[in-house]
This record gives C-alpha cells, structure tokens and sequence, in this order.
C-alpha cells in the first residue's frame, strides 16, 4: 500500500521534463561531435552519463529530504576535501586546473561544491529560529559561501565561481534579508561590476586580479567586433550559428557552423548554438519552454513545501537552475560574457548531468514530500 502511494507521489512531470531536455541535449553533443566515421565517442559517453544521472535522479528521491538535510554539512565538508585535493593534484587543461582523475574518469568537484553550498545553507538557516537577517547576521553563512568560493577561484573557473555566489545570494535573500541589508548588497554588487567593467583603462585592482584570458573576455563582451579571431570568435561565431538557423532550422547534421568546425567548443558550453543552427527559433524556443516548465514547476516547490528546510533547499536549487540557463544562453547570443559554463542537462560533461540530475531528484523528493503523512 505504501509502496503504491509512494509510486504515485513520485511528481513524474519534472522528471519527464528533465529527462525530455537531456534527450534533446544528446542528439546536440550527437551532431556537434559526428565525424565522416559516424558517431563520436562522446556521444556514447554522454548517453552512459545521462543513463546514469536518471537511476541517481531517482535514487535521490527515495530518502526524505530531511535526512539529506542532516547531512548536508558533511556533504560541505567532502566538498571543500575534494576542491582542496583539486589545488595538490587536480587535472590541468585549457588553462585550468579544474579536474580530479579516478582511473579514466575524470570529474569536476566544483559542479558538486555549488549543490553542497546551497543544501549547506540550506540547513544552517532552517534550524535558525530568526525569520529576518541584516549584514552583520550573516557571517558564519558568508564563511560558507567564502570557502568554496576562494577554492574555485583558484583554479581558476570564474564562472563557476559566479554561479556559486549569485545562487547562494539568493538562497540567503529567500531566507529572510531585510530590505535595507539588500540594498547594501545590490550597491555593493554593482559597485564591483562596474569596477571590473568601467575600470580596466584605469587598471584597477579588481581588473589586474583577473586572468589575461578573463579579462579579453571582458573586453570582447563590451566591444565584440574590437577581436573577432581572438577573444571576440567565441560570441562571434555562436551568433552567427543562432541567427543563421533562422525560423526553422538548417536541419539535423546540416549545421555549417558546427558540422565544418567553426563554433569552437560546440558540445559544451555552446550547446545552444548547435540546437539553434539545426532546428531554428521552433526548435529552441520548444527547449526554452521545458527549461520554463521546470523552473516553474521548481518555484511551485519551494512556495509549497512542507517546511523552512524544503523551501530554501527546492529555492536554491531553482536559482541554480535558472542561473545557468540565463547565462548560457545570454552568452551564446551576446547579451551576456562568455564565461564558460554548461547549459543544464544539454551541455556534454558528466559531472554537470549527473549533479543536475541530482538536483532534479531532491526537487521532487520535497515535492513529493507534501502529500505524504509519512516518511
């Protein structure tokens, strides 16, 4: 009888819409990668990595979210270990040393410390019996947020750094910052930003603190045509790939952009420009309204759930979401910087399918979790 109402709980639209994305995502990485020989090898590995990332998807689901909660501080800690063991052995490439090697697998521990910090916080502000926080409230949740932080810096990965600290802003807004606290926050934000954007001719310390490659990047965003075979080729070339698809598409394997290899890393980061090439505005815009479907199905959650812990977890996880799909697109269509981070679920790369699936799978265990009377 539990076992049927278990079932029946379980909310399979998100899982379907999860599972629908990735699916898309896959005959992406097929065409981006497919040679005269047929297809590649990371095609293959892809579909072992979502197969995969769907059993863990649903594995997440059987434990109350409450006990994944209790250990959520532990799951930090592993986290940090392993961002540490990135900095005395981690995997060099592109000019990052960003990867941990078990035998041929090779893993981002990152991916896994953006999740950790917002389960972490997660936790730390539900067992906190204060409803409302000011700036001086939120040292032991910056200390969280700093470690980590600092850790993928150094790797360097900026753009994961970014995502890790804008989705962890928003865990602590949800929390309960009072409005003057943000306000202080925003203008302190905006005051970097501008730092890092109005400054370089001045050369700045925030500007001088960026990579050489970081801050062409910059550059390139604010002025694209300054280097459009340098740091400009990037944005360049995905735009071209984006508008070329037009309404309806070159059609599948029929993309120049990414079949004759113009579109540099076309089966990562700029998955979306490989989609929008072969399938045009109808097929981007079916993808937009999953990802819109999920992420509202997501909110649903967090305003829903049962307890303080359920909506900061299902709230944190959502902005994780949506952060990544704003920014992946924004950059493959010039209105943000290329700051190389995966489009979620579509984008090749193991450790980012299986911690997004991840993710999905605690959204619907606390979804779930609301119909249930017992767990």
């Amino acid at each position: 009888m539990m076992e049927r109402r278990w079932l029946t709980n379980i909310p399979w639209s998100m899982s379907g819409l999860a599972v629908g994305i990735a699916i898309i995502g896959l005959f992406a990485v097929y065409s981006a990668t497919f040679t005269s020989q047929g297809p590649s090898s990371l095609y293959y590995k892809q579909l072992l990595w979502i197969a995969a990332g769907i059993v863990v998807m649903f594995l997440a689901i059987i434990p109350d979210y409450h006990t994944i909660g209790r250990f959520a501080y532990s799951l930090y800690i592993v986290s940090i270990v392993l961002l540490v063991l990135v900095m005395v052995v981690g995997r060099a490439g592109m000019g990052a040393q960003r990867w941990l090697s078990l035998g041929p697998i090779a893993f981002q521990p990152s991916e896994l410390a953006k999740l950790a910090v917002v389960l972490a916080l997660a936790r730390y502000f539900a067992e906190d019996p204060r409803q409302s926080y000011g700036l001086t409230d939120l040292a032991k949740p910056a200390i969280l947020v700093m470690i980590p932080l600092v850790l993928v810096l150094r790797q360097p990965d900026l753009g994961t750094a970014l995502m890790l600290l804008l989705a962890a802003s928003i865990v602590i807004v949800i929390a309960g910052l009072r409005i003057q606290a943000l306000m202080v926050v925003c203008i302190v934000a905006a005051t970097l930003a501008a730092s890092v954007v109005l400054v370089p001719p001045v050369k700045g310390k925030v500007w001088n603190s960026l990579k050489p490659y970081q801050q062409k990047r910059i550059k390139a965003f604010l002025n694209p045509e300054s280097d459009p075979l340098g740091s400009g080729y990037h944005a360049h070339q995905s735009k071209i790939a984006v508008g070329s698809g037009r309404i309806t598409g070159k059609g599948f394997l029929q993309g120049t952009q990414s079949q004759l290899a113009f579109l540099p890393e076309r089966h990562t980061d700029f998955i979306f420009s490989v989609i929008a090439e072969e399938h045009g505005l109808f097929g981007t815009g079916f993808m937009l309204f999953l990802y819109l479907a999920l992420l509202l199905l997501g909110i649903e959650t967090a305003k829903n759930a049962k307890d303080k812990l359920g909506a900061l977890m299902a709230g944190g996880i959502v902005a994780m979401l949506a952060l990544y799909v704003f920014i992946n697109i924004g950059m493959t269509v010039g209105v943000a910087p290329v700051v190389g981070v995966p489009l979620p679920l579509a984008s090749y790369g193991g450790t980012s399918i299986i911690t997004t699936f991840l993710a999905i799978g605690l959204l619907s265990n606390i979804q779930m979790r609301r119909y249930m009377l017992f767990y």
